[in-house]
């Protein structure tokens, strides 16, 4: 029996958004996504609004179906959840995300049928579409297009624009492509292809040329603890004493270093429940002059259960920063007076975590001005941007056991280094269980330890004083820029159409 035409073609578009991750780390076939942006593209080109967001839609889901796949491991493995259940939490959230990804595509059918305006309006959507899901429903800014130019010369303009800049021009060579398959104008557009793409890869060289930083007079010493603590002994009382021991036998021998840090949540408990512990912690750092940077769950102890994802500074100032974007249901659960208690998924340890504020000072460390960004916050490209805009070196602290053996932790790894790209500012990353490593201010991981291993790193990190274009204004101009450009050739339909 032969296959229903619709159905043949949704499952087409279903494959085109599953081999997006392709383009992605760890794989970085990036002339993958391309192909696979030109195929949704050219299945949008002539179909009514309902018809281009079902294509999208199709599409969408395909996408975060191969993409975030890591979040059935999460949910099953971590969540407590049985595979059936988990399998069934992950389809609602592909299908959900895969909404939320067609919706600015729902504009496809109001633009002019143009080839001009197909090469200004195509990227533009697909711009907003990524931009629209960074925020919706707290956000899912994961899979976008630009991370597939991580290390390619295209990353150069990334300092300019961000990773929303890099998925405008991925989408742009797209949709060429789409021009050319469909030989329309068969002279112009195959040199617009490869002149465009040329000048693109070659802008891209001739940007990562340029310092938009500059080095400071002082290096300094970094060590990071990588302890490997499985997720369901991380938070067992009794496990606590034991977890607090090897913290400390691993540090030891480190504190001759400017700076050590431990991971997110490393601490297991409250600080305030072993002031002892916490104690020794600062003589030694005192005796050493030295800056422990700890990863722990704080409370405040003037407001009622409030609880917070924090990095402390272990040393004379006692610093802290506590994280701005939180992990719905892993620290947070929505509409919480309906759901909590339901099943143990919606009980996570831990998942009563409130939001820190918005302003917060960046430690400050032998003279540098260090900014902390804790796990899921790094996928923010402007968060980090506000947060680092004044320092020198950008620490970033996760538990990525979340994810298992998936994908995920390298994914997360390929995002730390494009905000190192972004912001020209060297990061150092410490994990419970990887990927914990070196980037320097051009994004190239310089060194890192393996996964799912009990160790140390530490080397000498250069930071780096200034700030690029992207770290002033963030990605406000390419959204902007992709907003007018739909607008305009919304409003402009009826002059541009022959």
């Amino acid at each position: 029996m032969n296959m229903p035409n619709n159905v043949r073609q949704n499952c087409l578009l279903v494959l085109a958004g599953a081999i997006f991750p392709l383009g992605l780390a760890p794989f970085g076939l990036w002339p993958i996504t391309v192909i696979s942006i030109a195929i949704l593209f050219h299945k949008l080109i002539n179909q009514s609004n309902g018809k281009a967001f079902l294509n999208s839609f199709f599409y969408g889901f395909g996408l975060f179906l191969s993409g975030a796949s890591w979040i059935y491991v999460s949910i099953h493995e971590f969540g407590f959840l049985a595979a059936p259940l988990a399998f069934t939490a992950t389809i609602i959230f592909c299908l959900l995300f895969g909404a939320i990804f067609a919706l600015p595509f729902v504009l496809f059918g109001y633009l002019p049928k143009t080839q001009l305006a197909l090469v200004l309006g195509c990227p533009s959507l697909w711009v907003l579409s990524e931009w629209l899901r960074s925020w919706v429903l707290t956000g899912f800014p994961w899979l976008y297009a630009g991370y597939s130019h991580t290390d390619t010369w295209l990353s150069g303009w990334a300092p300019l624009g961000g990773v929303f800049l890099l998925s405008y021009f991925c989408a742009l060579l797209s949709v060429l492509l789409t021009l050319l398959c469909q030989s329309l104008n068969r002279f112009t557009y195959p040199r617009l292809l490869c002149s465009l793409t040329v000048a693109l890869f070659l802008g891209g060289y001739f940007l990562q040329s340029i310092n938009w930083t500059q080095e400071t007079d002082n290096s300094l010493s970094v060590a990071l603890i990588q302890p490997n603590i499985p997720q369901n002994e991380k938070w067992s009382t009794n496990m606590r004493v034991s977890i607090m021991q090897q913290l400390a036998k691993q540090t030891e021998p480190l504190w001759d270093h400017d700076i050590i840090v431990w991971p997110e949540a490393a601490i297991p408990t409250i600080p305030e429940r072993i002031p002892r512990y916490m104690e020794s912690l600062k003589l030694r750092a005192k005796e050493h002059n030295a800056t422990l940077l700890a990863g722990a769950i704080t409370y405040n102890p003037e407001k009622q259960n409030y609880y917070y994802n924090s990095l402390l500074a272990v040393n004379d100032r006692a610093e802290q920063y506590n994280k701005t974007r939180l992990v719905p249901f892993g620290e947070y659960v929505p509409f919480e007076s309906y759901i909590r208690g339901l099943i143990k998924f919606f009980d996570l340890p831990m998942s009563k975590i409130t939001k820190g504020s918005r302003d917060q000072q960046p430690f400050s460390i032998r003279g540098q001005y260090v900014s902390a960004v804790i796990c899921y916050e790094v996928v923010y490209p402007d968060l980090v941007a506000r947060n680092t805009l004044q320092s020198s070196l950008i620490v970033t602290v996760s538990n990525d056991t979340w994810f298992g053996r998936s994908l995920g932790p390298i994914q997360h790894m390929q995002m730390v280094r494009m905000r190192a790209i972004e912001n020209a500012k060297p990061v150092v990353r410490a994990t419970n269980n990887g990927i914990t490593g070196f980037i320097d201010f051009k994004g190239h991981l310089q060194a890192s330890l393996d996964r799912g291993v009990k160790s140390t790193f530490s080397g000498t990190v250069q930071p780096r004083t200034g700030y690029t274009p992207f770290s002033m204004v963030g990605s406000w101009p390419i959204i902007i820029f992709s907003m007018l450009s739909c607008l305009s050739l919304v409003i402009l339909r009826s002059k541009l159409e022959p």
